[in-house]
């Protein structure tokens, strides 16, 4: 019985992390946000909201490109203001990659977008539900075996 759960559990998060799941949400996402705000470049700034400044090479683990992936987007992204290179205080040959302003803003216009986007799905389910779903995702997330 256990390990059916453990099948059907694996399966579901096996659909929600494949990359062409996260684009297509990450383009219904970024629409009329402006050239430089895409599938592609959404990552690099969820990633900076939320782990704050870091180098191209410390992020691009996170999402899930190279170093020089992260460079190409981190440069969209800072001639539209939405990102600044800062000299990273720790390496002096290196730079970190900063949220500006305007950045924060549409981080938080996508966020908003983003729970407007999973409680609309959500809307169908039974009162209560929901809300028991999110507290056991968020304890397998914490507790889990990501930790």
């Amino acid at each position: 019985m256990k390990n059916e759960v453990g099948h059907e559990i694996a399966d579901a998060l096996g659909i929600l992390l494949r990359r062409t799941t996260r684009a297509q949400l990450h383009k219904k996402l970024t629409t009329g946000m402006g050239e430089a705000v895409d599938e592609l470049t959404y990552p690099v700034l969820s990633a900076l909201a939320r782990t704050g400044p870091r180098s191209a090479a410390d992020l691009a683990p996170d999402v899930g490109v190279d170093r020089s992936g992260v460079t190409r987007r981190a440069s969209r992204l800072e001639a539209a203001g939405l990102i600044r290179r800062e000299r990273d205080p720790t390496d002096r040959r290196a730079h970190l990659l900063v949220l500006t302003e305007q950045g924060e803003l549409a981080v938080a216009e996508l966020r908003t977008r983003l729970a407007a986007h999973i409680v609309a799905s959500l809307s169908s389910w039974p009162p209560g539900e929901a809300e028991t779903f999110a507290h056991h995702l968020r304890r397998f997330t914490s507790d889990g075996p990501f930790t």
